[in-house]
């Protein structure tokens, strides 16, 4: 559905994205994931064919973006980084003005337009000029529009920036029942946005993609891969005991909240010990867990060394 195949763009001496190549397939979620400046944005607007690629190609349902790009945005709905628009038309002038744009039949338009609104709960500023309209208000006509042709493939550009929480949540509910029948590539910074909805990541920095995988897959890379983490009152008193059990490489405590961390070698089951020792020493456990491991120092520790920069 989308197909990236050694895309590289260079402004002078800078290289925003360098050979990239990847495929999404229907169904997926795809996260491009990255620090500011990894070349998310570029590589979005390369796809989208809003900018040339240098060299390398994409397509759209295996329409190339640069010899058809018209048959290639059609199958394409895209919101593109701060939601542009006409801020002097009204929301329904917008959204109307698109979908003749767009050449829907004059039937279609009404139903997609009422759907679109419907589903972005846009029905209380319908009438409103965009321009009046808050940042997160702005973002959903943006999304609105990028859903307003019903197509196969979505690229969305930091979705849920702006919106409060139950915005975000509602968006969410809409991107992961869109997915169900369409292929959508999500450019974010936000690892919570990754773990609600993505079920493909990829990071980027510096414009090389540095990994491809299931969240799961980059779990299972972080050091807390299969770590224990639990709260008891007084569990300092077992640290020492639990730095030297088998198995065992660390043991960190929260400072704000006293929560400790036991951090175990790759590949070690150490969670039937620490809970034997917790008993043995009869501390009252109020929370314990098995970690299937951090995604933030995975993306962290991936990124900091692409750039240079401490982990």
């Amino acid at each position: 559905m989308i197909e990236a195949e050694q895309l590289t763009r260079r402004y002078g001496r800078l290289t925003a994205v360098d050979d990239l190549s990847f495929r999404a397939e229907p169904g997926q979620v795809v996260g491009l994931l990255g620090p500011n400046g990894a070349g998310k944005t570029t590589v979005m607007r390369m796809i989208s064919g809003f900018i040339a690629a240098t060299s390398g190609t994409a397509r759209i349902c295996g329409h190339d973006v640069r010899r058809e790009p018209l048959a290639a945005k059609r199958l394409l709905g895209y919101l593109p980084e701060g939601a542009p628009s006409y801020g002097e038309l009204t929301v329904h002038e917008f959204l109307y003005f698109v979908a003749k744009v767009r050449g829907l039949q004059h039937g279609d338009m009404h139903r997609q337009v009422d759907a679109a609104v419907s589903q972005l709960d846009l029905g209380e500023v319908i009438d409103a000029p965009i321009d009046t309209l808050s940042k997160g208000f702005r973002r959903r006509v943006g999304l609105a529009r990028a859903i307003l042709h019903e197509p196969p493939v979505l690229m969305l550009d930091e979705p849920t920036d702006g919106l409060d929480p139950n915005q975000k949540r509602d968006v969410r509910a809409l991107i992961d029942a869109m997915a169900r029948k369409r292929t959508i590539l999500i450019s974010t910074h936000l690892l919570e946005e990754v773990h609600a909805l993505c079920n493909r990541v990829l990071i980027l920095a510096r414009g090389k993609l540095l990994a491809d995988a299931t969240p799961a897959e980059l779990e299972e890379r972080s050091r807390y891969h299969g770590a224990v983490s639990f709260s008891a009152p007084g569990a300092g008193v077992a640290r020492a005991m639990l730095e030297r059990m088998q198995g065992v490489v660390a043991v960190e405590v929260d400072p704000l909240d006293g929560r400790v961390t036991v951090v175990p070698q790759p590949g070690a089951d150490i969670f039937g010990e620490v809970q034997e020792l917790l008993a043995t020493q009869g501390l009252k456990v109020t929370e314990i867990q098995l970690e299937r491991g951090r995604l933030e120092e995975v993306f962290r520790s991936m990124t900091s060394s692409a750039t240079g920069l401490p982990a």
